[in-house]
């Protein structure tokens, strides 16, 4: 009898602390790269509670620290097809705003909505972010804030 219960225990622990991928969520109706849990706590406003336990395993946790991570490469992936539907991202790769990150590359990606993924310093993707609602403006304090400064010895006195 102990075996079945710590065997259902165990199962049900798995259960509990198993994570939706992110095909699951699309399933679902959720956008995991840009669903906060701020916003699930939100569907008891409005009668959606029924919603709420799809959406806490498919959202993560707002950002409340006030240090920023920072990254030492990022990558704005982009389809050129989406530049009609996302202008202030077209905006943003034809000015000059992107020669400012010397630590960043476009890559233009077939049929790809507009994400930035940031890496570490051994090239490791750690992060990805659904840049589609966001502005020209945004886009460039974003990378300001996550991207290190790349210290170049031509802007600078050092050998």
């Amino acid at each position: 009898m102990k075996k079945y219960i710590i065997i259902l225990f165990c199962y049900n622990l798995t259960v509990v602390l198993s994570e939706f991928t992110t095909e699951d969520c699309w399933v679902l109706g959720y956008n995991k790269a840009n669903l906060l849990c701020s916003s699930c706590d939100q569907l008891s406003k409005f009668n959606l509670d029924f919603l709420a336990e799809h959406c806490q395993e498919c959202c993560h946790p707002d950002e409340t620290s006030t240090s920023e991570k920072k990254y030492a490469k990022a990558v704005l992936e982009v389809c050129t097809c989406k530049f009609g539907v996302y202008p202030q991202i077209q905006a943003f790769i034809k000015s000059d705003r992107p020669s400012k990150f010397p630590n960043l590359q476009i890559k233009y990606i077939r049929g790809l909505d507009p994400i930035i993924k940031l890496y570490d310093k051994d090239g490791f993707l750690k992060e990805t972010v659904a840049i589609e609602k966001w502005n020209t403006d945004s886009v460039e304090e974003f990378l300001n804030t996550h991207l290190e400064q790349e210290n170049d010895y031509l802007h600078s006195n050092l050998i």
